[in-house]
């Protein structure tokens, strides 16, 4: 996994932020996560991308053409890797604090790795924010719960739900 502690990335990842995230900044985007994974024989640099407005091809495009000639220079990663430019999409994984803090007042969704003392694994409630190593939530019958960042596999943005 590309993240580290607090949310913020590691290795080649970092390394590739720091460097693109100047150049996106001045198009008018946000970096929203960075991951450098292997799937099967080959290496993905993958550089998700958001805006207030939403992104489409055109948007994206334009990133990876004015972001490649950057990593070409600086020559961050020694390997070879194909190099993705995209949004975050429907369901974004909420990784960082500031994607907690960007995304409070939205319906978040919850993973947890192990049941909690009901049995379920998911949750769901409207995101309050993080304190500390919580994640603070309010159903829709106003009650208020939280989640231990260590204790879910992942958060992530319902915004996808009436889609299935």
């Amino acid at each position: 996994m590309a993240n580290g502690k607090g949310g913020r990335p590691k290795g080649a990842a970092a390394a590739v932020e720091a460097l693109v995230t100047p150049v996106l900044t001045e198009m008018g985007l946000r970096v929203w996560d960075v991951r450098f994974e292997k799937e099967g024989p080959d290496w993905f640099l993958r550089v998700y991308i958001d805006r207030d407005a939403p992104l489409d091809l055109d948007a994206c495009e334009a990133a990876a053409r004015a972001i490649d000639p950057v990593l070409d220079e600086a020559d961050p990663i020694s390997q070879r890797y194909f190099l993705e430019v995209g949004s975050p999409g429907l369901g974004r994984r909420l990784t960082r604090d500031a994607h907690f803090a960007a995304l409070r007042g939205r319906k978040v969704c919850v993973r947890l790795i192990r049941p909690d003392e009901t049995g379920a694994r998911d949750a769901a409630g409207i995101l309050l924010g993080k304190e500390g190593p919580d994640v603070m939530f309010e159903r829709e019958d106003g009650t208020r719960f939280s989640v231990a960042e260590k204790d879910a596999s992942y958060f992530k943005l319902c915004d996808d739900e009436d889609l299935f």
